[in-house]
């Protein structure tokens, strides 16, 4: 077992805050029209490809099926063994039905999609303006389970001039902030496979190059000023909503997905940045309220990091605490962990709405997609294709697939 899926695709059913919008649900993925990938007089080294990589969620009720299908076919998320092409399918379809149920409950589907494209996009919109040696630059979405997938976007940056004999430049983006080998890790295994497959019999080129796209990671950042100021911000606007007496006293709870105790043990790092980030909002917001980490989505049998968040809730309202704030600190946007996990079985089953509330997510933030313009500029400056703590592999990593990704990304020469 390891990390990150939906608690719903495993678990059976149980009985923004700044500005509005930045843009409505249009949908950016690619440019509509290929682009040449060359040098101009107003960019020394652009076009640039901005690759937001996430786990994706289902945008219909009749996505579910394939979410689940490819969800359950990962062995990097769900291990499971010489059998995984057996039961991996058999999970899925026997689960489908009721995590339809629970999407259409949010909506009809997963809104990450929009949030995610939308998110990429402004973010290019700043590069452009604060970057312009490596303008412009090209919002793509590369989700793991879900559409858009890895595989189709890469063929899009191909028939968008990239690669094919014409080089060009890209960042895969990770959108978790805290690293794990479950999430991000799998993501650029991903991304790497598709790069072997479709780029990776490339010949040398009359310059000496191969023509094909060079890759460069942003790989974590929990600590990131602006990451923390959209969560400070976003906090202090929901503590506004409890009267100025029992302001200080509600009890801040951060609630990040949960890790199986196998994957910590292996060395995963998920666990400390998760940490690292608590602690920087919480040094920002002064350390006014009192708060705990919790971790939420635990599924199955074995041990995993606790405690979970919705035994917290009912633990502290048990204790007379009933002012309760939860934050998703470990998500930059909503999705079924937040809308249907946390509002409609954590709060929903506590029976004081009024009293346990969540923190909006980051969505369309304007304070968090300027921090990811911010990030993105600064690593394009960096002229490092990832940074150290990438290349290192878990004590416990026994994976060749893994072993092979790392080395791929830290050997790409940068222009």
């Amino acid at each position: 077992m390891a990390f990150r899926l939906p608690a719903a695709a495993l678990r059976p059913l149980r009985s923004s805050v700044l500005l509005k919008p930045v843009a409505q649900q249009t949908r950016w993925l690619a440019t509509p029209t290929p682009f040449p990938v060359t040098q101009n007089m107003t960019s020394s080294r652009g076009p640039t490809a901005m690759v937001f990589l996430n786990m994706g969620g289902p945008s219909t009720t009749d996505e579910v099926g394939d979410f689940l299908s490819r969800l359950f076919a990962d062995a990097d998320l769900i291990p499971l063994g010489r059998l995984q092409n057996y039961l991996g399918p058999l999970i899925s379809k026997r689960r489908t039905p009721k995590i339809q149920k629970q999407y259409a409950a949010i909506g009809g589907g997963s809104p990450i999609r929009k949030w995610s494209e939308l998110q990429c996009a402004e973010m290019c919109k700043l590069l452009d303006q604060i970057s312009p040696e490596t303008a412009p630059h090209k919002p793509y979405v590369a989700f793991r389970y879900a559409n858009p997938l890895t595989e189709h976007m890469y063929r899009q940056l191909l028939a968008d001039g990239f690669g094919n004999g014409k080089g060009g430049r890209a960042v895969a983006f990770t959108q978790y902030p805290q690293y794990s080998c479950s999430t991000t890790g799998s993501s650029l295994n991903e991304l790497w496979k598709w790069r072997q497959r479709l780029e990776g019999k490339a010949g040398p080129l009359d310059d000496g190059s191969d023509g094909t796209i060079k890759w460069s990671v942003i790989d974590r950042w929990p600590v990131h000023p602006g990451l923390v100021e959209a969560f400070a911000q976003n906090i202090e606007a929901k503590l506004q909503e409890y009267p100025p007496e029992r302001r200080d006293k509600v009890v801040l709870l951060f609630s990040a997905h949960s890790l199986p105790m196998t994957v910590v043990n292996r060395g995963d790092p998920y666990p400390a940045e998760v940490g690292a980030t608590v602690h920087a909002v919480m040094q920002r917001l002064g350390h006014v309220n009192p708060y705990r980490l919790c971790w939420q989505s635990q599924v199955g049998p074995q041990p995993w990091l606790g405690p979970q968040t919705q035994m917290s809730v009912e633990e502290y309202i048990a204790k007379g605490q009933k002012d309760l704030v939860l934050i998703p600190i470990a998500f930059t946007s909503d999705h079924i962990e937040t809308l249907y996990e946390l509002d409609e079985e954590v709060i929903g089953e506590s029976g004081h709405k009024d009293t346990v509330k969540r923190v909006e997510s980051l969505n369309d933030s304007p304070v968090f997609i300027k921090a990811l313009a911010d990030l993105a500029k600064t690593h394009l400056d960096s002229g490092i294709a990832t940074s150290p703590q990438m290349s290192l592999r878990c004590p416990g990593c026994k994976s060749d697939r893994c072993h092979e990704s790392k080395k791929f990304f830290a050997a790409q020469e940068l222009a």
